[in-house]
């Protein structure tokens, strides 16, 4: 008997293996939908804020003004009802709300504490206007019929950077964040499947939203909204999986924004899946100070016009836009253009480039030396002549030089249309710097079907999305009453036209504070610029991104292996971290792909580190 015994447990256990072994891919990929990998970083003991030329009061408006955008897809309310996406194992257990500030943090959501005991959401989250819901209606309270109000982000939000040292936190207004998109949009469609199905969640958020006395049907409506939003976000899972092996993980730092803003406009508003693309070409948020004053914005130099550039990036992050309803009107948009356009003279300032002045506006930071440790001046200086030998001639003279304002220098320099000085910006081609061509190439390469209705007469994606933008934004110029009239929409535009290139090229910009912007070259695949200017067969191959904390000798951030920390593979296509090489065999009679200067010594680095501090 109890032979007979062993053996049925033997052939239970054998049966239960086997059923493991066929859904052990299941049950790993269950687990993965429904877990987001988050840093946790310490809690600085203060935050600063370095002066670069913009009042705090300004920069508090900056950080939540309402570009018209929906990037969650539910309202401001929901937002501020959710529950984090933990999983209680005990049913009814309350969690943390998704919209507490520390759990932001840790998606890279930087607090605002700029002005102290201001309550506020993260830096770059905004409460909008009424929006719509998923079928296009007025989105309204089940209980009290109000109408609910749109939540998104804004240009604040990718475009402001921090980094800390020992238990001080930096703020950086207009340089690159450490934030973690991709993961938070994951981690709010775990919360409203949560919400909808795990005991207890949904009891809660129908108080916080309806009130403690809602009926039966009040509920039943709000789970209706839950399942609506819910699909679309099923919706947007499938197609990134449809286009997954041509994708690549974006993490800490870094996003393919233009295929994003293509697949929101051409694929998700445009209802066709067909037009989705995968995230191929991820790059590390740029910094923004002194941009409007560029002849061509984007790694690539792809894009002219301000007002196309801004409408642009609120159109990507889900600002309302029909293109599939004639008689609602093409093109009718939420998206907001007095908003980008205070924030556009904010970042540009009043007054053109000049000698005296230099750029007005925002303004790079200054290597604060009462938080990191001083600057060798004496280093910096030898550094200053190696600036000028191995430097200069792409990046320009240093922005505080008379040097740099050679308005006679009709390479350096150009006008918009009002006369403004306009600083040209050269694209250099690939085949020279020899850096990661996915950004480039791909957008070149991509094409969009359009329907005819639209009035579009590219397929090449580009310059398909820069006459969407800017029929998007005519339309809300019409719309307006009255009408903005031309010379309006000239200052609007920013004097420039709408104009739009694919080369396979990246722009070379100067460097003022490009201390303050790791990691490094336009998909950040460098982390540190000792990494950059040293022997390129020696960048790391592999490095993790998620800590703020930064390392003043090597300019970058720390990037030891850190918990739930994104590793960055350089292996991988769009990831790779060759060219700007310094290296023995250049030769300025011969060139070499992705070779720009001879082999620095260890002090040459030093130095030159040195110096750029004091840009």
């Amino acid at each position: 008997m109890r032979g007979k015994r062993i053996a049925k447990i033997v052939i239970v256990l054998a049966v239960v293996g086997i059923g493991y072994a066929a859904v052990k891919d299941d049950i790993a990929k269950l687990w993965q939908d429904l877990h987001v990998k988050i840093v946790e970083h310490p809690t600085p003991k203060k935050t600063v804020w370095l002066d670069q030329g913009i009042a705090k009061e300004k920069l508090s408006w900056f950080y939540h003004a309402d570009q018209g955008t929906r990037t969650f897809g539910f309202p401001y309310e929901w937002f501020m009802a959710l529950e984090q996406p933990t999983i209680s194992w005990l049913p009814f257990t309350k969690v943390g709300l998704f919209s507490d500030t520390a759990y932001l943090d840790r998606y890279g959501f930087i607090p605002d504490t700029i002005i102290p005991g201001k309550q506020a959401l993260p830096i770059g989250f905004a409460k909008g206007t009424p929006m719509l819901d998923p079928t296009g209606a007025p989105w309204k309270n089940p209980r009290n019929k109000q109408d609910m109000t749109g939540v998104g982000l804004t240009c604040a939000a990718c475009h402001t950077g921090s980094f800390t040292y020992k238990d001080t936190a930096v703020v950086i207004d207009g340089g690159p964040a450490l934030t973690n998109l991709f993961a938070m949009k994951q981690g709010m469609g775990i919360s409203l499947l949560l919400t909808r199905y795990w005991p207890g969640r949904f009891d809660r958020f129908a108080e916080r939203i309806l009130g403690p006395d809602s009926t039966v049907d009040d509920r039943e409506t709000l789970k209706n909204q839950l399942d609506q939003v819910l699909a679309q976000y099923k919706q947007v899972k499938n197609l990134e999986e449809r286009v997954a092996s041509q994708s690549i993980l974006e993490g800490y730092g870094r996003l393919d924004a233009l295929n994003r803003i293509g697949n929101q406009v051409f694929s998700i508003d445009l209802k066709k899946p067909e037009n989705y693309a995968g995230s191929s070409a991820p790059v590390h948020f740029p910094r923004i100070w002194n941009t409007p004053w560029f002849d061509w914005v984007q790694y690539n130099g792809s894009i002219m016009q301000p007002m196309v550039r801004n409408a642009g990036e609120a159109l990507g992050v889900s600002a309302e836009l029909n293109l599939t309803e004639p008689s609602k009107g093409l093109y009718k948009s939420s998206v907001d253009l007095k908003s980008l356009d205070e924030m556009e003279q904010m970042i540009k300032g009043k007054n053109p480039p000049n000698a005296k002045d230099g750029f007005s506006g925002l303004k790079s930071p200054k290597w604060p030396g009462d938080i990191l440790p001083p600057i060798d001046q004496k280093l910096a200086d030898k550094g200053a002549e190696l600036y000028k030998t191995h430097c200069q001639e792409c990046h320009r003279p240093p922005v505080t030089s008379e040097a740099f304002y050679d308005f006679n220098n009709k390479d350096w320099w150009t006008k918009n249309e009002a006369g403004e000085a306009i600083l040209k910006v050269e694209n250099v081609p690939i085949s020279h710097i020899g850096t990661d061509p996915a950004q480039a190439a791909d957008m070149l390469a991509r094409t969009v079907a359009v329907p005819d209705h639209l009035g579009i007469k590219s397929s090449s994606f580009a310059f398909a999305l820069g006459e969407l933008v800017e029929k998007t934004v005519n339309t809300i110029f019409d719309q307006q009453k009255p009408p903005a009239s031309a010379a309006e929409r000239k200052r609007m535009d920013g004097y420039m036209p709408n104009e739009l290139r694919g080369e396979l090229a990246y722009k070379v910009r100067p460097l003022n504070g490009v201390w303050a912007t790791p990691p490094y070259l336009h998909n950040g695949s460098v982390p540190t610029i000792d990494d950059l200017l040293g022997d390129p067969e020696k960048r790391p191959t592999k490095f993790h991104l998620g800590s703020r904390e930064y390392d003043p000798v090597k300019l970058g951030y720390k990037t030891d292996p850190i918990a739930n920390g994104f590793e960055f593979d350089t292996s991988i296509r769009g990831n790779s971290n060759r060219g700007h090489e310094f290296r023995k065999d250049y030769s300025k009679e011969r060139e070499v792909k992705g070779v720009i200067g001879p082999e620095l010594s260890a002090d040459d680095r030093k130095a030159l580190i040195e110096y750029l501090k004091t840009l």
